[in-house]
């Protein structure tokens, strides 16, 4: 009798060859959570340090006028806004607590994503450290902002869709829908990530999940969330778009293509592209790697949209996180091999050098008084969390040379939201009349008492366009923020404005109000 050969297929109970299983993912570690909870506490010791950024400031003004829209955003971030300051006001610790927890939360996100792709416990807590490190998060973690959130949503749904392509589940589908339609009430962006997935899907699969029934009902969760927030944009035309259209001209901090595509390399750190390149590479390259193959893609379509549509540069920077989760699996196997402990200090180096690097441009770790140019030159942001209470001051200043009767009725009118939250915050205690702006959603807060012909106006480099409507504009002084810092307010004119020339209703709406 010959010999028989056995199937090395496992079998069921029935003796059928059992289909192979998802590959699994990595072991749980606990090396992700130190990191998180590092970054939240580093996060939260620097929170109060320096001061609001202009875009809190005007998040406060806007909670106070709570709608499902806004001109430049949906409505989470200053709900969430008006929640903390409700509950803590005027607490600039208890504002960015929200920040710090979600960064926190970003870290270890960043770690699971790395698990889903296979990483040991060495190569989750590289990924945890990387992210934490990383610009993205420390700079969005400092601040109250609707990146904050974006980032989250971003690896949140990244998270869900590696789980998606590595079980063949597309009831993971669900979630991937409702967590983009939950982040449409922070911002459009959102759907940016939808377009990239469904584009990496439809470019290297696998394409039957764009089929699949469940991930047909996944988009009908989508838009049923970000229906509140599509409807006011549409019934108040689009707004969204003019913004998206103004930082396309490069009138917007970190817009312009050139600036985008500079802001890849340095978003992450500079230590950091050679491990999200390699990240990229495995993904769209490796075969082992190609039931994610859709990931690197979806990154790839979606700096490619940002580029052509003249976005900011930030916008796909938590897939670049994702591929800093791919890459750190593969430089921790790199770094088991040959001269392992040489590679080990080098990939320690890449995450403290990153570390170092990334704290002292994007956190307040330096004294405001001596803080070097090169900072806020790198750092725009920075800039802006510098000096309100002075700026205050300096409008105080004029307001208190006014005649008494020129004091009654006298506004203030600011070139942007910070200037007009800044005086919102501070001025009452300096006994300042109410501020009015025409930026963004500003314009929509209300405008200036028809009486009101006397104006405190500032976030105007030139007068020409203040004698449109005002018969008399004169120099009044200069806002002098006390320290040497190169911002949008420091050093600027304040004007003094009177005779209005035509009532505030006819120029508000088509005149004053601008975006950006």
């Amino acid at each position: 009798m010959g010999a028989v050969t056995r199937s090395t297929a496992p079998e069921t109970d029935l003796g059928q060859p059992r289909r192979p299983g998802p590959p699994a993912p990595g072991p749980r570690s606990g090396g992700p959570w130190l990191v998180a909870g590092a970054v939240t506490i580093l996060l939260l010791i620097m929170a109060p340090r320096y001061g609001y950024h202009r875009d809190e400031l005007y998040f406060l003004l806007a909670g106070r006028h709570l709608d499902w829209g806004y001109v430049d955003q949906g409505p989470l971030v200053p709900a969430l806004a008006r929640l903390v300051d409700t509950i803590a006001p005027d607490s600039l610790l208890a504002l960015r607590t929200p920040s710090a927890l979600l960064a926190g939360a970003a870290v270890l996100m960043v770690a699971a994503i790395a698990r889903q792709l296979g990483a040991g416990r060495g190569a989750q807590t590289l990924a945890a450290a990387l992210g934490g490190a990383s610009g993205i998060t420390l700079a969005s973690g400092h601040l109250l902002s609707t990146t904050t959130v974006d980032l989250v949503i971003w690896l949140a749904a990244a998270l869900c869709t590696v789980r998606l392509l590595r079980t063949a589940d597309s009831r993971w589908a669900l979630a991937v829908g409702a967590v983009l339609g939950i982040g449409m009430l922070n911002k459009l962006l959102p759907a940016l990530l939808a377009v990239g997935l469904l584009a990496g899907l439809a470019i290297a699969g696998p394409r039957r999940l764009l089929r699949d029934r469940t991930v047909l009902l996944a988009a009908g969760i989508f838009a049923l969330l970000a229906a509140p927030t599509l409807l006011w944009q549409a019934t108040h035309g689009f707004p969204q778009l003019g913004v998206a259209a103004t930082i396309s001209g490069g009138d917007s901090s970190y817009s312009g293509r050139l600036d985008a595509a500079i802001l890849q390399f340095l978003i992450i750190s500079p230590f950091v592209v050679p491990i999200w390149s390699i990240g990229l590479f495995v993904l769209v390259r490796r075969p082992a790697w190609r039931r994610y193959r859709s990931l690197g893609w979806a990154w790839l379509v979606v700096v490619g949209v940002v580029l052509l549509a003249g976005g900011k540069g930030y916008y796909p920077a938590p897939l670049l996180l994702v591929l800093t989760a791919a890459g750190a699996v593969v430089a921790a196997q790199w770094a088991q091999h040959g001269r392992a402990r040489v590679r080990r200090v080098l990939l320690a180096a890449v995450v403290v050098l990153t570390a170092a690097s990334n704290t002292v441009l994007l956190l307040p770790a330096l004294p405001v008084d001596r803080l070097p140019g090169f900072v806020v030159a790198v750092n725009y942001d920075t800039g802006e969390t510098i000096g309100w209470p002075a700026f205050t001051d300096s409008l105080a200043a004029v307001h208190r040379r006014l005649p008494a009767d020129e004091q009654a009725r006298a506004v203030i009118l600011t070139g942007n939201y910070g200037e007009a939250g800044a005086v919102a915050r501070y001025g009452p205690q300096r006994g300042l009349p109410a501020a009015y702006s025409g930026h963004n959603s500003m314009a929509d807060f209300g405008r200036p008492p028809e009486d009101a012909d006397v104006v405190i106006a500032v976030g105007w480099q030139q007068p020409q366009q203040l004698r449109t409507w005002f018969t008399e504009v004169t120099l009044a002084g200069r806002v002098d923020q006390r320290v040497a810092v190169d911002n949008d307010e420091n050093g600027g004119p304040i004007w003094l404005c009177r005779g209005l020339r035509r009532p505030w209703a006819d120029i508000w709406a088509t005149e004053v109000r601008h975006s950006g």
